[in-house]
Parts: structure tokens; sequence; C-alpha cells
């Protein structure tokens, strides 16, 4: 064969066989892999949610955990000490949120996160390494928490948060709706985030996490911080009516920050132990099976999201006596 005829000789078939491309992360949240049994992995996990709206105690959780805490921190009881000055009203918003802090979303987030933990070889990286999602987060946070605060304190007077109607079987009251159309909006947003972690819908962050990467947690902020909007926590309203009352802006975007604040910094301190104690071991796990942090991302979206849309838009409906019964631990 003279050297034309091995130039212009086609290739064979088998050269021309081409290797399926490598799953391609598209968003912080979507990870490129998709695990085997999804259908499995959706039941479970929205059994979970719908199990844990059965067992939760909204009582236990604000009164037993909640109360307890900011009394401790505040030294009186948070509840009957009215708000005397701008300084005690924004002490009190950062204690109401710590107390607040055990939430599906914020269980959701960090749930979320924790794959991001423990990246750097050194302890020392792996405990300062989560600090920028965390930063990113607190971005989204701080944002809508300072907007409605301010909002809250110029208009709040007249929102339904500021309310004090009861709670009438067969009605709903007007911060009943409130809480019913954010949480609900919010348990769906975390159920879309869930599928899409399975690549079973498009993930909503492709297009623009090219270009702004770090956008999925800023909005993952940002959706902790609408809690704020729905939020019937006692103590929550306590500060609300105190913004909503002072006619102040800046003083309600302060508490509110605040509070939003208070709400993960526990949660955040667990993060980063488990990125000094874990993260090494965690990446390890994750990396023998990728397919293991798109299933862990998911299950704690669609868990949560299950869980608050459930508990905000059914079990609050059979609460009510608007529908006729939803099931419910004799505790709860």
């Amino acid at each position: 064969m003279t050297q034309a005829d091995r130039r212009t000789r086609r290739p064979h078939a088998a050269d021309q066989i081409e290797l399926p491309p490598e799953p391609r992360a598209t968003s912080v949240f979507v990870t490129g892999h998709a695990p085997r049994r999804r259908g499995v992995i959706i039941l479970l996990s929205v059994l979970a949610g719908f199990l844990l709206t059965v067992v939760w105690s909204a009582e236990f959780v604000d009164q037993t955990i909640g109360d307890n805490i900011a009394n401790a921190m505040l030294g009186h009881d948070a509840k009957e000490t009215p708000l005397s000055g701008v300084l005690a009203g924004v002490l009190f918003a950062f204690v109401s949120g710590v107390a607040g802090t055990f939430t599906a979303c914020n269980v959701a987030a960090f749930g979320a996160l924790a794959p991001l933990a423990g990246t750097p070889d050194s302890r020392l990286g792996r405990f300062l390494a989560p600090l920028r999602p965390l930063g990113w987060m607190a971005v989204g946070m701080v944002t809508v928490s300072a907007a409605y605060g301010a909002i809250v304190g110029l208009v709040g007077t007249s929102m339904p948060q500021f309310s004090v109607a009861p709670n009438t079987p067969g009605s709903l009251s007007p911060r009943s709706i409130q809480s019913m159309v954010v949480f609900g909006l919010i348990g769906l947003i975390m159920i879309y985030l869930g599928l899409a972690a399975l690549r079973v819908v498009p993930d909503p962050f492709a297009r623009i996490s090219r270009r702004y990467p770090n956008a999925p947690l800023v909005f993952m902020g940002a959706l902790i911080a609408g809690f704020l909007i729905g939020r019937p926590f006692p103590l929550f309203r306590q500060m609300f009516r105190d913004a909503a009352e002072s006619g102040n802006p800046l003083y309600g975007a302060a508490a509110f920050t605040l509070q939003s604040i208070g709400n993960i910094v526990i949660m955040a301190v667990l993060f980063l132990l488990l990125a000094w104690f874990a993260g090494s071991r965690l990446q390890s796990w994750f990396a023998a099976r990728p397919a293991r942090l798109a299933a862990t991302i998911a299950v704690a979206f669609l868990v949560a999201g299950v869980f608050t849309f459930l508990y905000w838009d059914v079990r609050l409906l059979a609460r009510r006596e608007i529908i006729p019964w939803y099931p419910t631990a004799p505790w709860a």
C-alpha cells in the first residue's frame, strides 16, 4: 500500500464509535449523575415527608424548644416581657431567630449543602471551605429579609401578619391564608429542585449558573428568608408587630435581617463541624459513587418540600375543619 493510499484510507467503522458523554453538572444542586431507581427515591422521600407531617408537633417545637431557648438567652420570659426600645427589639429579633432554627427549609438547605463540605485536603481547609457557600446563602437571606423588614416598618400594621383575629373552625384568618400561600409555594419549589437533582425535570439554574455559579446558593438563602413572610411562630409575630408599630423601615430591615441570621446560626455551626470532623470521609463516600451526591441532594429537597406543602396547605385545612380529616399522631 502506497503512502497516498494510507492517507486516503477510510477509517474502520469501529474507529467511528463515540463514547457517551460524561455526566456534566449544570449547577450546584444538579450534579449531572442520575441515580438508579429514581422512582423508589421519589416514593420513599414523599412517604418520609408525609409521615413527618403526621408526627410533627408545632406546639412542641415552638413552645418546648423555641420558648425555652429564647427565655434562657434573654434571661426572662420572652413572650410576657414587652420590647422597650430599638436595642431590645434588635436583640429579641436575633434570639427569636435562634429559637426558631429547626424548620424544614433549614434542614433542606443544609442537607443539600452537606456534599460541599470537606473538599480541601487539610482539616483547616475543610473547615473554612463551607464559609463560601454560607456567605452566598447569606447574600440572598439578607436581601430578602431587609427588604421585607423595611416594608413591614412602613405598612406592617395593614398586613395580614399583623392581624390578631382568632382562628375559628370552618374559616381561615388572614395570617393563615398568607402562611398557606407562602409555605405552599416554598414547598413546591423545593419539590421541583429535588426532582431536578434527579434529572427528572430540567435544572432551573442551568443557564444562569454558567455565568453566575453561586446563583443557586443565593436563591436558597432567599428561600430561607422567605419563611419570614409566612411564619406564624409566636415569638416572630411579637417581633413583627413591634417592627410594624414602630413605623421605622430601617429598624424593620435590621430586625428582620438579624432574625434570619439567628435562624441559621445553629445549623451553620453544625455544618462547619461536619466539615471539620467528617468532610474527607464524606467526600470519599460521594466520590466512590457519584450518583450518591444527586440522591442526597434530591432526598433533602423532596422530604422538606413534601412536608412543607402538606403541613401548611393540607393539614392546616383539616385543623381548621375545612376538610374532614388528616392523619396526625396523638401528641401532634
